[in-house]
């Protein structure tokens, strides 16, 4: 049975608003801002992150401020759990509110490590230096994903600045998300007794098309990644005497990836594909259509570049729904400036995969090692050391009252419909619960739209889209005070019955 309509009448959405503003500007920006500095990047980029003490530093700011502003929420508890050897995470349990509120708790999520600064930041920035201008905040960190605690219990604090029902919320915060969610598995096993079977997932680490209305995410791909090594030489040797006798390592590289992409299209080999569920299709040219234009002005194009092809819909495709290869690092060759006359012993080149969100990544990289290293070119000696294999994730389909929910918070938050897009890059966490809670609905957004570089230089968190986007979360929590009791109280009598 469908829940009933809504009927958020009661909920003033001016001064909702306005109350979330106020915390932005008053409390949350200055707690942001000295996150932004503090280099606690992925255990995957600083493998001693424990010593350097990074990492505690931002989960401790994250939890005094937690606690700070929910000292007056009765029953609230804040936690900052640590599991030996792994990093931390921070876990917070706020009752249900409101008379008739439902008990099924939505589980709410963000990650607080953050990748490597990255060259190329524009004068006046650096990844650890937090800097305004305009409507955006600099920094790394900011928007991928250390605003989520706070805009959470922002849009809870507003609900109950008007007495409003919400429904049991848990805030989970962990801190090795940007290294495929390694020490996660470990939490959620711990948790999983009070954890239960959330009604709702909602996790504040995607992107949005545009900064003009709410985006819900419906897939992300997966990844296999590696390093693929080509060998020819035991030492570099004299480029004169060596061409045409000694194979180049990187042209012997650059064979092997054509075996997995086609060099002039960059189509990925047929292995890889899987097929497009319609209605997807027809959301990425509906995603196409409101973006126009911008997909590809989000994008900072040198010079005349174009795109891999002129069609809007099938750009979207291409980044949500199809295989395709970056290489992210290239290893075996001095810097243009010191190069000599010498053939390298080797190269080696970071490769990542994303996959279709319902492809198999186990599978996908068992293929990948087989395709890279079969039959060497010249008897070199070639290998593909596997980093991590991650697995897609495709959303179920909305209950009603979601749906009915998100239009309704976009309306009001940003003035126009919501929409959907396909995600191109992948959030471990929700492959993970899915399985695990496969009846929970799933709401996933973000900041992260036009320009705002998650993992490059110049990353910013775009402030009004962060500010209306709290307030729309706060709208869903509302209505999922109501929506999930009566889900849940309708589950219950059909499991009696």
């Amino acid at each position: 049975m469908d829940a009933p309509k809504l009927d958020s009448a009661e909920l003033d959405f001016a001064a909702l608003q306005g109350h979330v503003d106020g915390l932005w500007q008053e409390r949350i920006l200055p707690a942001l801002c000295d996150y932004i500095a503090i280099p606690c990047q992925s255990p995957a980029f600083d493998p001693d992150w424990a010593a350097h003490g990074h990492m505690q530093r931002a989960a401790d700011l994250m939890t005094a401020w937690a606690r700070e502003h929910l000292i007056a929420v009765p029953g609230a508890s804040i936690e900052a759990l640590q599991l030996p050897g792994r990093t931390p995470l921070i876990f917070i349990d706020i009752p249900a509110h409101g008379r008739g509120a439902s008990d099924a708790p939505v589980l709410i999520y963000g990650h607080l490590d953050k990748q490597p600064p990255m060259p190329g930041w524009a004068p006046g920035r650096d990844a650890w230096t937090p800097v305004f201008e305009g409507d955006r905040l600099y920094g790394r960190g900011g928007a991928d994903d250390g605003y989520a605690i706070f805009a959470a219990i922002a849009a809870l604090l507003a609900l109950r600045a008007q007495s409003l029902a919400h429904p049991r919320c848990q805030i989970l915060i962990e801190a090795s998300e940007e290294s495929s969610s390694i020490d996660l598995p470990a939490y959620i096993e711990q948790l999983a007794p009070r954890l239960g079977q959330p009604a709702l997932i909602v996790a504040l680490d995607a992107g949005c098309g545009n900064y003009e209305q709410l985006w819900t995410t419906t897939s992300l791909r997966g990844q296999v990644a590696g390093t693929l090594t080509v060998r020819v030489l035991d030492e570099g040797v004299h480029s004169g005497d060596a061409s045409g006798i000694v194979p180049s390592s990187f042209r012997i590289a650059r064979q092997l990836l054509s075996r997995l992409e086609d060099p002039a299209t960059g189509e990925i080999v047929a292995d890889f594909h899987v097929e497009i569920p319609r209605h997807r299709r027809e959301q990425a040219a509906m995603a196409a259509a409101a973006l126009g234009p911008g997909l590809l002005e989000s994008f900072p194009f040198h010079a005349r570049t174009q795109p891999v092809q002129d069609d809007l819909c099938e750009l979207a495709l291409n980044r949500s729904w199809r295989p395709q290869l970056a290489i992210t690092g290239i290893d075996g060759a001095p810097r243009v400036a010191d190069a000599a006359a010498v053939m390298q012993p080797f190269t080696a080149l970071k490769l990542g995969l994303r996959l279709p969100p319902t492809l198999d990544p186990d599978a996908a990289a068992k293929r990948l090692q087989a395709l890279l290293e079969s039959d060497p070119p010249y008897r070199s000696d070639v290998r593909f050391e596997l980093d991590f294999a991650s697995r897609g994730w495709h959303a179920p389909a909305a209950a009603p009252w979601l749906a009915e929910s998100l239009e309704r918070a976009s309306q009001r938050a940003f003035g126009r419909a919501s929409a959907l897009i396909g995600g191109g890059g992948g959030i471990p966490f929700l492959a993970m619960l899915g399985e695990r809670y496969p009846h929970a609905q799933f709401l996933v957004t973000g900041v992260l739209g036009p320009q705002s570089n998650a993992h490059g230089p110049n990353e910013f968190l775009h402030l009004p889209t962060a500010r209306r986007l709290t307030a729309a979360l706060a709208q869903v929590l509302h209505d999922a005070a109501r929506t999930t009791h009566d889900t849940a109280r309708t589950d219950s009598l059909s499991a009696v019955a």
